[in-house]
């Protein structure tokens, strides 16, 4: 079981924030703060796996309380909630678990309790993460999410299961950097995560690959060590 703290200075938002915890049957007891102060002596005196905080509270900061347990031999997991994006960076530099926007959405906070429960059993390190601009905004996100990445000249579009993001970087830098990744070159546009593989299809009209919905078109060139990669994971062809 993952014992959390939940610290909002805005009781409703704690509250609400619980009872969406509490309707997973992997948490286990949760702690609740209304500020940066109570968090921390919760902190002190309770055995917390997760942490769960708001960046705008008064007096000490989301911000704050993960840079004071940071320190700490052995620190729970971090997830900020926040109504902004705007601390998306900082917060990952203090190797946040994940970022989570309000409103709050009961399938994104499953997603948040499976990475901490990850973090937990495997000792995961934290998960690498790439800076995207979004029009006027600057955020963050796991490359674990990506599922392909397309090329569009020099520069490389990341699909995720919520959106797409383009990057300047070519292709042929990704392939190399993250080949240790699970991704794989299948196309001259196209790069795939091996985790997010669907199926492989051999057809008349030429081999193609499933990622996460999406159907990809694998160039015979690289059919051969699509095939093998994909035979390594256990996913065969079909007709």
């Amino acid at each position: 079981m993952i014992n959390v703290l939940v610290a909002d200075d805005e009781l409703p938002a704690v509250e609400e924030l619980a009872f969406l915890l509490g309707r997973d049957e992997r948490i286990g007891a949760i702690h609740r703060a209304s500020s940066g102060a109570e968090a921390l002596r919760t902190l002190e005196t309770e055995p917390v796996d997760a942490v769960f905080l708001d960046i705008h509270m008064p007096a000490l900061s989301g911000l704050d309380i993960a840079r004071a347990i940071s320190r700490t031999s052995n620190p729970p997991a971090v997830v900020f909630v926040t109504a902004d994006e705007d601390c998306a960076l900082e917060a990952f530099d203090l190797a946040a678990v994940d970022y989570l926007l309000k409103p709050l959405r009961a399938e994104r906070l499953s997603r948040s309790v499976d990475r901490i429960s990850e973090l937990i059993k495997d000792g995961t390190p934290a998960p690498e993460m790439i800076t995207v601009d979004l029009g006027s905004t600057t955020r963050m996100i796991r490359r674990d999410d990506v599922t392909y990445v397309q090329a569009q000249g020099d520069y490389a579009r990341l699909h995720t299961a919520e959106a797409s993001y383009l990057i300047r970087v070519p292709l042929s830098d990704l392939e190399q950097k993250w080949a240790e990744a699970g991704f794989i070159r299948i196309h001259r546009s196209y790069l795939i995560a091996l985790n997010h593989v669907q199926h492989l299809r051999l057809s008349a009209t030429g081999p193609s690959v499933a990622v996460s919905g999406a159907e990809l078109p694998i160039s015979r060139r690289h059919l051969p060590s699509v095939r093998d990669k994909l035979h390594s994971t256990r996913i065969r062809p079909q007709g």
